[in-house]
């Protein structure tokens, strides 16, 4: 029997593609080596070779140079010759002062996620989190008591929200709102934007206290501490009263169904009968297609059930558990890519 070479030829390209999937964790780790060692500063100020980088980060002269030639190779940093580099504009998204950085991401990835996804497995078997799996703690009790960690998260929190926060104060309209309650909201970087957008409205912050030196930083650089509060507390507990409009994003998806009940019930009780929920949050389609949305969408899923045991929702999996809740989804808008506003009224 003959060989069928188009057959062959398009298998090898199957093979190679699983190939560079199964092995494309590689970049995840030298990316965050390189944003560990800071490398992306030194680079910002001029070219350098390696040996003034390794002596800068304390590091083996020959294999940093080898992590600088693979991290060349997939437009982080350039090789200009055979020992200087010189930064990129992906670079540079790895300088920490800078105000469209994912720097913190990077660690945050390199480090507790990457640890966690590491036992996806016992997370795909059981249903449960595998980083509750490795430290014994649920949710986010991992960062009581270690506020490297906290500040690591906190900051990377930022960082996303950043690529959707323009988004969402564009695709949806808070300006029929006095005060916007940001609840769960980390260094409030949606409120930030929220309030930078309507002027005539103030903001409370609600979050836990490892938030809240951050937050009250934040907002004095964005020149809004006048017109924000941050109110300490626990969102399973309770919600505080007063506002026109409680938003959370990325909140619910952190959370199994159960759980996110006692979070939106607590909403429920603070919540003034003409105010508004909003939920901010990436909404899964009913099924999955190969696009680069998709992906992404999967990628946020897959992380949210190892690390957290919880996952996104579909849009008919947000309507029920909103309606089990006592509110009652009066329209949801689109707000990027991924993410969407859906806003409820109480029932």
């Amino acid at each position: 029997m003959g060989i069928n070479r188009e057959t062959s030829a398009n298998n090898l390209s199957l093979k190679y593609k699983l190939l560079d999937l199964v092995t494309s964790s590689w970049k995840s780790q030298a990316i965050y080596v390189a944003a560990e060692l800071k490398i992306a500063d030194y680079l910002l100020e001029a070219p350098k070779t390696t040996d003034e980088l390794a002596e800068k980060t304390g590091t083996h002269a020959r294999a940093l140079k080898r992590l600088l030639s693979g991290l060349s190779s997939i437009e982080v940093f350039r090789q200009v010759d055979d020992d200087l580099f010189e930064i990129t504009p992906m670079g540079k998204l790895l300088c920490s002062d800078s105000n469209e950085s994912l720097r913190s991401w990077a660690l945050w990835w390199g480090t507790n996620l990457w640890q966690t996804w590491g036992n996806l497995l016992y997370s795909v078997q059981t249903g449960e989190s595998a980083r509750k799996l490795i430290s014994g703690k649920d949710g986010f009790d991992h960062l009581k008591g270690n506020s490297e960690a906290a500040e690591i998260f906190n900051n990377a929190l930022v960082e996303l929200t950043r690529l959707a926060a323009e988004s969402i104060v564009n695709a949806y309209n808070f300006s029929e709102f006095d005060t916007v309650m940001d609840v769960g909201g980390g260094y409030g970087e949606l409120l930030i934007t929220i309030l930078d957008k309507n002027l005539n409205c103030k903001g409370i912050l609600f979050d836990l206290p490892h938030a809240k030196v951050g937050a009250k930083k934040r907002f004095k650089q964005a020149g809004l501490k006048h017109r924000f509060e941050f109110e300490e507390g626990d969102f399973f507990d309770s919600v505080p009263p007063g506002a026109d409009a409680y938003i959370l994003k990325s909140v619910i998806h952190d959370w199994n169904d159960e759980d996110s009940r006692s979070i939106l019930e607590n909403c429920r009780k603070a919540i003034k009968p003409d105010s508004r929920l909003l939920l901010a949050e990436q909404i899964l389609p009913d099924k999955f297609d190969v696009l680069s949305n998709h992906q992404s969408l999967a990628r946020s899923d897959l992380t949210m059930l190892a690390a957290l045991g919880a996952g996104e929702r579909t849009e008919a999996e947000f309507k029920a558990l909103l309606k089990s809740s006592g509110f009652s989804v009066t329209k949801i808008v689109s707000a990027g890519p991924t993410f969407s506003v859906i806003e409820a009224e109480p029932a």
